[in-house]
């Protein structure tokens, strides 16, 4: 029987770019679809993770601390092939079960961030377990969930925004130092803001400056905030890279950071998604 629940968190996800309300609102959550071990049936259920580098994420079979695992990790064990949605990309990814120090330090983090990991293992015999799912490459562009360019790069934009604000916060609620987690956190951030840069100035800005030579002056200005942006990721990663960071710190490079990067977006948007929309096929 479908989980009446669950549907309506998938739902309201995949209408709203990966933002849904309730108890997970504002927390990182993502879809994931197993192959069902017995039926060979495909099933979605919403998880939560947490980033672990730029291809890899973690996520975690606590089914609340109940007795056994959750469905969809036997699934994963039987089937590691799975399918990803983060609200952004859907993409393949390859799950592999962590085992003994890897899987401790892992949910250590874990429990670092958010202790009620911890009170989900307090209320189980089992060890629970965690999964890293780590993308599969592939060639060509991302799959991205959007009608139009211009729709998929307001969608991508939409979720730097958010993981940014998420960390944000998770800087103000830190203790005396930044955790193992939250640098974690950072450092992913940082490099996906790095990719999705070089990206645009492989792809998007040659296109424009091709098609539309009158908009030379706004490529060069994006190339340019694109540096700018990338000396900020720079620094940031240097902060958090080193032993005992301070929050204190830390923080008011990330709010430099968020500025100055929201002038970016807000700008590329403007100039960039009725180019990209009246170019679609």
């Amino acid at each position: 029987m479908p989980n009446v629940f669950n549907q309506q968190i998938i739902d309201e996800f995949r209408a709203n770019g990966g933002e849904v309300g309730g108890p997970f609102e504002g927390a990182r959550l993502l879809l994931l679809t197993t192959t069902g071990a017995r039926s060979g049936t495909r099933h979605t259920t919403p998880v939560g993770y947490l980033p672990d580098g730029d291809a890899r994420i973690l996520v975690i079979a606590s089914a609340g601390g109940a007795p056994g695992h959750p469905d969809w990790f036997h699934n994963l064990l039987a089937h590691p092939r799975v399918t990803v949605e983060d609200g952004v990309f859907t993409y393949e990814a390859q799950a592999v079960a962590l085992e003994g120090a890897e899987r401790d330090r892992a949910f250590a983090r874990a429990v670092e961030s958010d202790p009620g990991w911890a009170d989900y293992q307090a209320k189980t015999a089992r060890v629970i377990p965690v999964v890293a799912l780590e993308a599969v490459p592939v060639q060509g562009p991302p799959n991205i969930a959007a009608a139009s360019w211009g729709a998929a790069l307001k969608l991508v934009h939409d979720g730097i925004r958010r993981e940014l604000a998420l960390i944000r916060k998770e800087i103000t609620e830190s203790g005396p130092g930044l955790g193992v987690q939250l640098r974690v956190n950072c450092l992913t951030l940082c490099q996906g803001l790095h990719n999705h840069h070089s990206g645009e100035d492989a792809g998007i800005l040659p296109f424009v400056a091709q098609r539309h030579p009158e908009l030379g002056p706004v490529v060069d200005r994006l190339r340019e905030e694109h540096q700018k942006i990338a000396g900020l990721l720079d620094d940031l990663q240097t902060l958090v890279s080193g032993e005992g960071a301070d929050p204190l710190v830390v923080l008011p490079e990330v709010e430099r950071l968020t500025d100055e990067l929201e002038r970016h977006l807000t700008y590329e948007e403007e100039q960039l998604i009725p180019i990209l929309d009246a170019s679609a096929p």
